[in-house]
Formats: C-alpha cells, sequence, structure tokens
C-alpha cells in the first residue's frame, strides 16, 4: 500500500511518533480520559511504524493540505479479518467531522488498496455509528454479518475490490 496519498483536499502520509500530541487528542475525545503520556505515545507510534513498513499496511495520518492540519487517521488494519482482507479504519477530531474528509481520505486508501490486488476489504462499526455507515455506504461497502458481544452489535461491512 502507498504510504503517501494526496486528494483535493487531504494529505494522508504513514503515522509516526510526531503525530503523538494530536493521536492522544483524538483518543481522549472518545474515551474520555488520557491513558499514556505524549512520551509513551509516540514511542508506541513508532512501533506500529516500522510494523506498517513490514506488513506494507498501516494508518496513515490524514492532513489538511492547507497548512498541514492533522485531523485524524485512515487506513487499513490487520483487524479481526487476516492481512489478506484487511480491515479500512478511520477516525477524525470531532473538529472536523462532517464536511466529506472521512470519505475523501477513506476513497484514497481503497484505491491504493485496489492497486495493490486485493480483492476484498473489510469495515467492523458500532451499531451505533452512523456516520460511518454513512462513509462505507458511499465507498459502496455492504452490510455482511452482525455479531455481538460486551459492547453490543458489531457489523462487518465488505467491499468487493474487483468490481
Amino acid at each position: 500500500m502507498d504510504f503517501q496519498l494526496a486528494t483535493d483536499r487531504l494529505t494522508l502520509r504513514l503515522m509516526g511518533a510526531e503525530d503523538a500530541p494530536w493521536n492522544l487528542e483524538l483518543l481522549e475525545e472518545h474515551s474520555g480520559r488520557r491513558e499514556r503520556s505524549v512520551q509513551e505515545e509516540r514511542l508506541r507510534l513508532a512501533q506500529r511504524q516500522t510494523e506498517s513498513v513490514d506488513r506494507g499496511i498501516g494508518l496513515l495520518a490524514v492532513e489538511l493540505t492547507e497548512g498541514r492540519v492533522p485531523v485524524g487517521y485512515c487506513g487499513l488494519i490487520v483487524g479481526r479479518t487476516g492481512w489478506h482482507e484487511p480491515e479500512i479504519a478511520y477516525e477524525l477530531l470531532s473538529a472536523y467531522r462532517g464536511v466529506g474528509y472521512a470519505t475523501e481520505a477513506a476513497e484514497a486508501v481503497v484505491g491504493a488498496a485496489t492497486r495493490t490486488g486485493r480483492q476484498r476489504l473489510w469495515a467492523t462499526v458500532g451499531s451505533w455509528n452512523a456516520p460511518s455507515f454513512r462513509v462505507l455506504e458511499k465507498l459502496r461497502f455492504r452490510r455482511h454479518r452482525v455479531t455481538t458481544d460486551e459492547q453490543g452489535d458489531l457489523v462487518y461491512m465488505v467491499r468487493d475490490l474487483s468490481s
């Protein structure tokens, strides 16, 4: 997978240690608390960066091209479905939601995945997450199945890349 992508408004690049401050902010937005220090997050992201290069897939920092402002991440992860059929994952800081950045970034990642020759991508989404379903439906993902665990219903979405 390409680790450098660009769209009309966004630049996507492999996440690294320099992304620790804003990534902690993003994690704190959905958990409500800070779980690690900036230094711990720098080390974690540096390790993930190395793993991404080794695996050929990973999370990309999403930045506004104008001003290089970080707004979130988008990329491919091994996830619940394995390396050959990875999951697309994305999340944006709340200040940047609702203006199409997630769809734009995810569309670029789907294109990059297609260029690798992969046949299928997955996404797993909590049943409550209507905004993520809208993004995935725009990208022609379809519902495959639903599982339930201690956190509730988890919807598996799939996209065949050959079509």
